[in-house]
């Protein structure tokens, strides 16, 4: 398998994300979300991306609107 930064992270990648996602913080502050990035190897763009779409995946998953902002932002 190969590591192309088009195809999204890789599984290690993926995994620093997603223990960020579940044990850190949904809504990762610019700081926060540059050092995740910086940890997975990612730019911050992409790391953003990828919790914009993890957040909108979870929100589905808890019967929530995808994008609207929750009331404990």
């Amino acid at each position: 398998m190969s590591a192309e930064t088009s195809s999204g992270p890789t599984e290690d990648q993926v995994e620093i994300l997603e223990y960020n996602f579940n044990k850190v913080n949904k809504h990762p502050d610019p700081t926060t979300l540059c050092l995740i990035a910086a940890e997975a190897g990612l730019s911050e763009e992409e790391t953003q991306k990828w919790f914009k779409q993890r957040l909108a995946q979870w929100r589905r998953s808890e019967g929530l609107p995808s994008e609207c902002r929750s009331v404990t932002d």
